[in-house]
């Protein structure tokens, strides 16, 4: 009689094999349940740094109306070439707004009135939680920048980068920039649309070798992220030519919020001039005074570009 036992570790690696099996048929492709991060010491004399994920859902898509009803922050430490060693314990917390959420918030969220009820997240916690991050990512950084500076002023202090846009994900042959698509593309699956797992999911998709370069995501990100970017603004262009530059990429700014109410486009540090001389030649035709501005990590996805 076998007497021998089956613990949950040999399950594991039963299931693993099985895995293994199907995906070396060519025929099925197996995602895997997001698993914590496995941390590995830094090389002897390696320089690290301490970066931080963030996440928030809000009420709305109005940082200057609509309030932040979740909150999510997750440490972790890396290298300047992009290895991630470490993932700390996460902040999370739970905010009451003033009004009810919508049922179409809570339908993208899963987040209702009721859990909700009585919670409130403390803005001085959440800037001696953030204090010590060298670099702030979000995976919309545009978006999260915008509340977050609003609720608490530690973050107007930080270098910010975005996992979303500052990572050719395109060129690794990703076919979107979603965090769930990017995730499903890297092997992993979670659950979505909460901002503790949004922030751990978006950690291990930075971790990741990316399927072409074979580098960090990350570090492709902190590549991006140092680099400054010079902001080109074609104040009263003529509306007849506004079809050409949005073909070349420039976007309209119609909020004021400090900016000129005008077309603009972001572009490289060694850009800057060609995009200043296809202004004058092609939209302005003639010589004329630009208004351009430098835009580095410290300002970058902030209401004051």
């Amino acid at each position: 009689m076998n007497n021998s036992k089956v613990g949950p570790g040999d399950q594991v690696d039963d299931l693993e094999a099985m895995a293994r099996t199907l995906e070396a048929s060519g025929t099925y492709r197996v995602l895997r349940r997001l698993a914590p991060h496995v941390a590995v010491a830094p090389p002897p004399g390696e320089k690290v740094r301490q970066g931080l994920v963030v996440d928030v859902e809000t009420t709305g898509l109005d940082a200057a109306r609509h309030e932040i009803i979740e909150l999510a922050m997750v440490p972790f430490t890396y290298g300047l070439d992009g290895q991630i060693y470490a993932v700390g314990a996460p902040f999370h917390g739970l905010r009451q707004p003033a009004q009810p959420i919508s049922s179409e918030i809570t339908a993208i969220t899963g987040i209702t009135d009721e859990m909700v009820a009585g919670h409130s997240i403390d803005p001085a916690a959440v800037g001696s939680f953030a204090a010590g991050a060298a670099l702030v990512i979000a995976h919309n950084a545009g978006f999260d920048r915008r509340f977050l500076e609003r609720f608490c002023e530690t973050f107007t202090t930080k270098a910010w980068a975005c996992s979303m846009s500052q990572v050719d994900w395109a060129d690794e042959g990703h076919e979107g920039t979603k965090l769930a698509y990017l995730a499903a593309g890297a092997g992993f699956f979670y659950e979505r649309h909460r901002a503790r797992n949004d922030c751990l999911a978006a950690v291990a998709l930075l971790g990741t070798p990316l399927p072409r370069s074979g580098r960090f995501a990350l570090a492709q990100l902190l590549e991006r992220a140092r680099q400054p970017t010079w902001r080109v603004w074609a104040e009263n262009s003529p509306f007849d030519l506004k079809d050409v530059l949005k073909a070349r990429g420039y976007r309209w700014n119609g909020e004021g919020s400090g900016s000129p109410k005008a077309w603009f486009i972001d572009v490289a540090d060694g850009a800057k001039e060609t995009e200043l001389a296809f202004l004058k030649a092609e939209i302005y035709r003639g010589e004329i005074e630009l208004l351009v501005r430098r835009i580095d990590a410290y300002d970058r996805f902030s209401e004051r570009c």
